[in-house]
């Protein structure tokens, strides 16, 4: 089994920045492709932006030059490093991984709990 912890949503003022932070442990051999979602209130669940193992990122249109994706292999960790935060960007972010238990086996798809942002206005 694998788990997905995030972090570091807040309150924080339209402009403001924040720095969430997704940890997958557990019966890991490798991660493939990790994202982050969001999905706001009333609203189907978004993704924001993407990054495969080697690095290549894609980004939603709405949050391109602002937001920004990264990831740390050796910790199995995913982030997503938000500026010029604008109150539609309030809404609970999730983020997920691909991971391989073993080498060789097909992947299966984890998601966090999510972590709550909120953009005041």
């Amino acid at each position: 089994q694998v788990q997905l912890v995030e972090s570091g949503g807040g309150l924080v003022q339209a402009g403001g920045s924040l720095r969430l932070s997704c940890a997958a442990s557990g019966s890991i051999f490798s991660i493939n492709d990790m994202a982050w979602y969001r999905q706001a209130p009333g609203k189907q669940r978004e993704l924001v932006a993407i990054i495969n193992r080697g690095g290549s990122t894609h980004y939603a249109d709405f949050v391109k030059g602002r937001f920004t994706i990264s990831r740390d292999n050796a910790k199995n960790t995913v982030y997503l490093h938000m500026n010029s935060l604008k109150p539609e960007d309030t809404a609970v972010y999730y983020c997920n991984g691909n991971v391989q238990h073993l080498p060789n086996q097909n992947t299966n798809l984890y998601w966090g709990q999510g972590t709550q942002v909120t953009v005041s206005s």
